[in-house]
């Protein structure tokens, strides 16, 4: 149990890419699964053994606040610090550093859904006497990522942030360890990047930096995309989390929520509070927020519906983004990647592709 190591968790971030949705939270801050996302990834640190967290925070900085409290509901000891203005991953970890106690501290990005054992990574940190241990997973498609060779003593012998021909299909998973001193060299006060200038620096000066290499669940939850197939993955019980509203199944339905006998809701979809999925509707891996209406007969696949949106009867929606308070008109048609956004008002019958409105 990891009773003597600290967290850091970097929650600063716009999510401008999660747009609409972020414009009234932050990323961290969206239900997922049926509650925000970062309650899982706290859940995950506290069942490690983790008792102290400290959450570097930005936009929105209040409402992080203002949901967990001081962290006594999980169990965690809660410290905020806030960003006057963005100073990057290795900014943030600076700017939290008097605030930590610990000889090692676990640092987390904020929007990675991931089930890798937090005690082995740790493990590995110590086993091999690192300055910063990386936790790494192998993708398929390594270009879009931070690419990080191994030798064959698990030691990281580049950082290769977004290359075009990775030697490697293992990345950076956004979870480190860190010995605290190592964060106190950080410089403070300006924008850093660990990515592009902590990590390569420390290469540089002979520092040892371990990668722990698995296979565990990881998925970034940086786009529309991603959040929803990492919250479906949540609800289904793929992706593990201590945090769900309910045991894990097709769906979750919360508090309050009304679902019509005849409809079919599945795929991990969530259905907020105070919610409504009328006769005959058809919801499939979706993001149902509270006080949204799904119509009779409407069918809304792999999206996220808002809080208080309104999909109206018989209208078809798949890999959208539906705006709080937006309304999709009756039998109007959304597909590919559309984005509606907030209190937006779409006509009966139009057909929309791959267009925002």
């Amino acid at each position: 149990m990891l009773d003597d190591v600290e967290a850091v968790v970097l929650v600063g971030g716009k999510g401008t890419r999660l747009r609409p949705l972020t414009l009234s939270a932050p990323k961290p801050m969206l239900p997922t699964a049926g509650v925000p996302f970062l309650a899982h990834l706290l859940s995950r640190i506290r069942a490690a053994g983790v008792r102290r967290v400290v959450l570097g925070t930005s936009y929105l900085a209040e409402t992080f606040e203002e949901h967990f409290g001081n962290g006594e509901s999980l169990d965690l000891e809660l410290t905020y610090v806030v960003e006057d203005q963005p100073l990057g991953t290795g900014g943030g970890i600076a700017n939290v550093a008097k605030h930590l106690t610990t000889d090692d501290v676990m640092v987390f990005n904020g929007d990675v859904l991931c089930g890798t054992d937090l005690t082995a990574v740790v493990d590995t940190h110590r086993r091999t006497e690192a300055d910063v241990t990386l936790h790494l997973v192998r993708v398929q498609d390594p270009r879009a990522y931070g690419c990080v060779p191994t030798d064959a003593d698990g030691r990281v012998q580049a950082f290769l942030e977004k290359t075009e021909d990775p030697p490697t299909d293992q990345i950076n998973a956004g979870c480190y360890v860190f010995r605290r001193s190592v964060i106190e060299e950080i410089p403070q006060g300006r924008v850093v990047s660990v990515e592009r200038e902590t990590f390569p620096g420390l290469l540089e000066a002979g520092a040892v930096v371990s990668g722990h290499v698995d296979n565990a669940y990881w998925r970034d939850m940086g786009t529309p995309a991603d959040l929803v197939h990492g919250s479906a993955d949540l609800v289904r019980g793929v992706a593990p989390s201590a945090a769900l509203p309910g045991p894990a199944g097709e769906s979750i339905v919360l508090p309050g929520a009304t679902v019509a006998k005849d409809a079919f809701v599945f795929g991990g979809t969530t259905v907020g509070r105070n919610a409504v999925i009328g006769a005959g509707a058809k919801v499939e891996g979706c993001m149902v927020f509270d006080g949204a209406v799904i119509e009779p007969h409407a069918v809304v696949e792999t999206s996220v519906v808002g809080a208080g949106a309104r999909i109206e009867a018989g209208a078809h929606v798949r890999d959208a983004v539906i705006g709080d308070r937006a309304v999709v008109g009756a039998h109007c048609e959304l597909k590919g990647g559309v984005r509606v956004w907030p209190e937006v008002r779409l006509p009966p019958h139009g057909v929309r592709f791959s267009a925002d409105v």
